[in-house]
């Protein structure tokens, strides 16, 4: 069997906090092969974003890794020098930030930051490099690139920011790319040409992809794979036709049906009772148990451990059973 490109075990990454320990992310195992989309979902708070930022070793304090194994290529990342960082970051491994102003820099021309990003790992002229980054913002659906990227990003729109901000992450082709809620400010025609592009890439390259989002709808036509997050851990992973089509765990199901498409016209939307776990201190019984209608005596006690069937995982203690009443 290949051995997938990125290997995560037993990741943690904690905030300090004058109430204690913020455990952000608590325990998350993961791995993606080249070539293959796996869509992170869950709420805001969840531990998505912070699971994608310490990948990328972008955990800044009071945050920090305190546990756990990240393996890309078969390369250690944790404790990497930010010199090797700075070798890695934009050719081998990419980011698209939700916010774009966390990849440009609003005091300097659109043209003079792809041109920098592309020389920086690249040994091409200045001509080459100019020619690569128009191509690169019209490959995004930016009109008239090559008068655009004279602009400063103040002079774009959201949208547009976005935009340039995804094609500076597609430069080089990267091996991984974590997307983490890149399309949230694209209209439609814009979001489906960037899924296409991303979706091209993983086909074609061998780029494995980690699409991050709160937007089932999105991850259901592009993931191979859905790894589900709540309260700082993975709650359940599959293949996205089992996923969806079968969800194990109670979050899952409770998320599927808050889906605005799941709902009749004129109804109210289905929504999730009460709110995220606050993730200070040591975890007692499972964390969804407050919000789950199906929840046992047992569920806010012990802890549930994942449970595996094939290539599926859920961590519940009545997981498969429930689905398999379900279908039976």
């Amino acid at each position: 069997m290949t051995a997938p490109l990125l290997e995560v075990r037993g990741l943690q990454t904690w905030f300090a906090s004058k109430a204690g320990e913020v455990r952000a992310v608590d325990g998350v195992d993961l791995a993606v092969g080249a070539g293959e989309v796996l869509g992170l979902v869950g709420e805001s708070g969840s531990g998505k974003s912070v699971t994608g930022f310490s990948i990328m070793g972008l955990v800044d304090a009071p945050g920090r890794v305190v546990a756990g194994e990240i393996r890309f290529a078969g390369r250690s990342l944790v404790g990497l020098a930010e010199r090797e960082w700075r070798a890695l970051r934009g050719r081998d491994i990419a980011m698209i930030f939700q916010d774009p102003m966390l990849t440009l820099n609003p005091v300097l021309r659109i043209d003079t930051q792809i041109i920098e990003a592309i020389r920086a790992h690249a040994d091409v002229s200045a001509d080459r490099a100019r020619e690569w980054a128009q191509q690169a913002l019209a490959e995004v659906g930016i009109p008239s690139p090559g008068e655009r990227m004279l602009a400063y990003p103040h002079q774009f729109s959201g949208g547009m920011r976005q935009r340039v901000a995804i094609a500076i992450a597609l430069l080089h082709g990267p091996k991984l790319l974590i997307a983490d809620e890149p399309t949230t400010a694209l209209d439609v025609t814009i979001q489906g040409q960037i899924l296409a592009q991303v979706q091209a890439l993983a086909a074609s390259r061998g780029t494995a992809v980690i699409w991050i989002t709160h937007d089932l709808s999105v991850v259901s036509g592009l993931a191979d794979r859905i790894a589900v997050m709540y309260g700082g851990r993975i709650v359940e992973e599959g293949p996205t036709t089992a996923v969806l089509g079968s969800p194990a765990h109670p979050y899952t199901r409770a998320l599927l049906r808050s889906l605005p498409s799941q709902n009749q016209p004129g109804q109210p939307l289905a929504q999730i009772p009460g709110t995220p776990p606050q993730l200070i201190g040591q975890r007692l019984g499972c964390a969804f148990a407050p919000r789950c209608a199906e929840a046992g005596g047992r569920c806010g006690v012990d802890d549930p451990a994942p449970y595996r069937i094939q290539d599926r995982m859920a961590r519940c203690h009545f997981a498969f059973e429930a689905a398999a009443e379900r279908q039976a």
